[in-house]
């Protein structure tokens, strides 16, 4: 029988026959029809939405959206429920900044995406009135903070957002908690949420772009996460304000996690999966891991977990891995130090794989140490673990303070307007203002 050769594979040379050779010809052509007509089916799914806010002229390209639009699957996008807003239309040759919508509270309008990173461009203002914006996406990730524009005047900026699902490429899901299933859904539903907010909020139109852009992935516990009801907050959710548009935040820290059970509910699975060479990966663990049953062992157990099952998977796929340190308790503001050998073992595990690390633990004791008898302004309630919104705006700038420090890369997306930042002068807490979300609970979050 004739044969033909040449076919190599990794491991063997394989002989073929003639017959089985055309065989093996019509399965790689089907192979490649389907890779054309799966391929140009992909080609065809938008990666561009485009919405226009108010009674007036729509610009070409655009979806009108008036203030009935309730947010449905079917149509794609629309108010969340609980919003009243009212539309205005001015006129105006630009039919773009003529018409908006606006409220008296924070007002929520979502759209229907699959997983990924989207640049987000809004234009705000009124062309006869002065309007001040402040806009948060998902759980209350803070992105546009207090833009104001003049009477007759309008501004457009673009933030990136992250959109993400439980589910994990190859197979399997994050394992979530039922808080994750209700008040924190927002942050893992296939569609983007916007919060409107402040004193007077003016939304001309929207536009969300599909794009290809590096990730800043967070895991961590109670202390990072996107906490999603007032007065709770996180440095997490304070992040996205001070980096311009092109890169993305995904947050993936839960409330009461440790290294061990973050493991065990597939975070780091997720976002190792997730990522690409090039994305970041920022870990703050400790304050759970030293009271888990029975606890890891700083120096031995949690100093392990923290290089060979959380740095090192990430390293190895060409990823840039950022250590942060516990920030102190309130109770440690004095000079105590309640998390023992935890952020002194997260220092070493920075330290033997070579990564960046940012000492979260030294910089707050600055902050906490300069607000003085006053360090309870930091905290929600009367919570001696948990920030608020002051406490976690600091506690961001001390984070990004340690992102510009670190030379790398990411740090050419702080906003040049974000100045070097000195903990141990902190902005004023009386004079701090952020507009307050809609939702409140006075529960503290897991863990502590």
């Amino acid at each position: 029988m004739k044969t033909l050769s040449g076919f190599f594979f990794p491991r063997r040379r394989i002989r073929l026959s003639a017959r089985k050779y055309r065989d093996f010809r019509w399965a790689f052509a089907l192979i490649a029809l389907g890779a054309a007509v799966f391929g140009s089916a992909r080609a065809d799914e938008p990666t561009s939405w485009k919405y226009s806010f108010g009674p007036g002229k729509v610009p070409p390209g655009y979806t009108q959206v008036t203030p009935g639009s309730a947010y449905s699957d079917s149509a794609g996008f629309g108010f969340e429920p609980g919003s009243t807003v009212t539309a205005t239309d001015r006129g105006g040759s630009d039919p773009k900044t003529s018409g908006f919508v606006t409220s008296d509270k924070p007002f929520y309008f979502s759209v229907k995406l699959d997983q990924g990173n989207y640049n987000v461009t809004v234009t705000l203002g009124d062309l006869n009135d002065v309007s001040a914006t402040t806009i948060k996406s998902e759980s209350r990730r803070l992105m546009l903070q207090h833009v104001t524009t003049d009477k007759g005047k309008t501004v457009t900026r673009t933030f990136t957002v992250n959109v993400r699902t439980p589910a994990i490429v190859g197979g399997g899901q994050v394992s979530l908690k039922d808080r994750e299933k209700t008040t924190e859904w927002w942050d893992w539903d296939n569609k983007l949420e916007l919060e409107f907010n402040d004193t007077r909020p003016c939304l001309c139109t929207l536009q969300i772009d599909k794009v290809d852009c590096p990730t800043v992935f967070i895991l961590g516990d109670s202390t990072v996460c996107d906490q999603p009801l007032e007065p709770w907050n996180s440095w997490g959710q304070m992040l996205p304000r001070f980096f311009k548009s092109g890169v993305a935040v995904s947050n993936q820290a839960e409330s009461g996690e440790a290294i061990s059970s973050s493991l065990h509910a597939k975070r780091f699975e997720k976002v190792f999966n997730d990522m690409k060479p090039g994305d970041y990966l920022l870990i703050q663990y400790g304050h759970n891991d030293q009271k888990a049953k029975p606890p890891a062992s700083a120096m031995g157990s949690y100093k392990d977990a923290y290089e060979k099952q959380c740095i090192e998977p990430f390293k190895a796929k060409g990823g840039h891995v950022i250590v942060v340190t516990s920030m102190l308790r309130e109770a440690d503001a004095k000079g105590g130090n309640s998390l023992g050998d935890y952020p002194e073992a997260a220092r070493q595990a920075a330290a033997d794989e070579g990564v960046t690390l940012i000492d979260l633990n030294a910089m707050s004791r600055l902050f906490y140490v300069a607000l003085g008898a006053n360090v309870h302004a930091a905290f929600a309630l009367k919570d001696h673990t948990h920030h608020n919104n002051y406490g976690s705006y600091e506690l961001a700038k001390c984070v990004i303070e340690g992102i510009r420090q670190s030379k790398l890369d990411l740090a050419k997306y702080i906003v040049d307007d974000e100045p070097v930042f000195d903990p141990s002068k902190p902005d004023p807490a009386d004079s701090f203002v952020m507009p307050a979300s809609v939702k409140t609970d006075t529960t503290k979050p897991e863990g502590n």
